[in-house]
């Protein structure tokens, strides 16, 4: 079987921690982490704990070791301060963790959290995981769903300006996502004929098109197209009241019009043990749910649940277990 393969993300934040913390307590013995050793050593110590680190070339993993393809950092690393220096490191483990998915050595990615502001002070732009990821995997159209106990959230846009969202969603868009999320609920998740549940983008769904015309002119038009095609899709509904127990009692999954509409209830769920899946990809990708916590490092406070999380939800879609 083969393995999957985990970034720890930004070197200064919590990224280190949480992959020593699962590591120590034989949660990574089936992975191969791609970073850099002398870190993950030394945040190790920090945080008083016991590390038996494997170089990784191939072949059969290393029994109760934490096996790793080493990449080295571009400046030494100092808990909580972020180094302009490190921002190419953290997208060439990226790279190499997605070439060796995409070769089919590893059966899926696990992503620790990066920091995006200083990676686009190297003057790098990235906007984050999903898109950077989805230009590696040369994928035209990636679609972020975050999952919390049986709650499944996609997003038809994701990291914009408020003020750019209404101009994102088109007919062309929605299409291109519920298609790619209906795929993969049924390919990945092994869900028959799928229910998802459509946001509208304005209050109260656009009441008639006196709050918006955007449900009228571009939502309701795109669903009954795809409803045609076979897709089990419900609204536009009001976001304010989708996530009450009526509409969720038969949904499989939540398409939410941008970011902030449909993650902060998902999070009231289940921070801490979310989980964020890119699908439209060609490889399998999950991360944590949470970001690098800067303050929190090496002091051994943060907390490994989301990045459990990750790793049983990449199995199951990799292995179906």
């Amino acid at each position: 079987m083969k393995p999957l393969v985990l970034t720890p993300g930004e070197p200064a934040g919590i990224g280190p921690d949480i992959t020593v913390m699962m590591a120590v307590r034989g949660a990574l013995d089936r992975m191969v982490v791609v970073g850099d050793p002398d870190v993950l050593s030394a945040r190790a110590r920090q945080l008083r704990l016991k590390l038996n680190l494997s170089e990784y070339s191939g072949g059969r993993l290393k029994r109760h070791a934490l096996n790793i393809i080493p990449v080295p950092v571009g400046a030494p690393v100092q808990p909580g301060r972020l180094d302009v220096r490190n921002a190419r490191y953290v997208l060439k483990t990226l790279d190499l963790a997605a070439q060796g998915c995409l070769q089919g050595r590893f059966a899926g990615l696990v992503t620790g959290p990066v920091h995006k502001s200083i990676i686009n002070q190297a003057r790098i732009p990235f906007t984050g995981h999903t898109e950077y990821l989805a230009r590696l995997c040369g994928s035209q159209k990636p679609v972020m769903l975050l999952t919390a106990q049986t709650l499944r959230v996609a997003l038809a846009t994701t990291h914009l300006p408020l003020k750019d969202v209404p101009a994102a969603i088109t007919r062309e868009t929605l299409v291109e996502v519920l298609t790619i999320l209906h795929n993969d609920l049924e390919k990945r998740f092994r869900i028959d004929n799928p229910h998802i549940l459509v946001c509208g983008l304005n209050p109260h769904a656009g009441e008639d098109g006196h709050l918006g015309t955007e449900e009228i002119e571009t939502i309701i038009p795109t669903l009954e197209a795809l409803r045609d095609k076979g897709l089990n899709l419900t609204g536009p509904l009001p976001a304010d009241t989708v996530f009450t127990p009526r509409h969720m009692v038969d949904a499989d999954a939540i398409l939410a019009m941008y970011h902030d509409q449909g993650l902060p209830v998902l999070k009231h769920v289940g921070f801490g043990s979310a989980v964020n899946v890119t699908l439209g990809l060609k490889i399998i990708r999950t991360s944590v749910d949470h970001g690098t916590a800067l303050t929190l490092a090496g002091t051994g406070k943060a907390e490994t649940g989301s990045l459990k999380a990750a790793i049983l939800l990449a199995n199951q879609l990799a292995h179906g277990g």
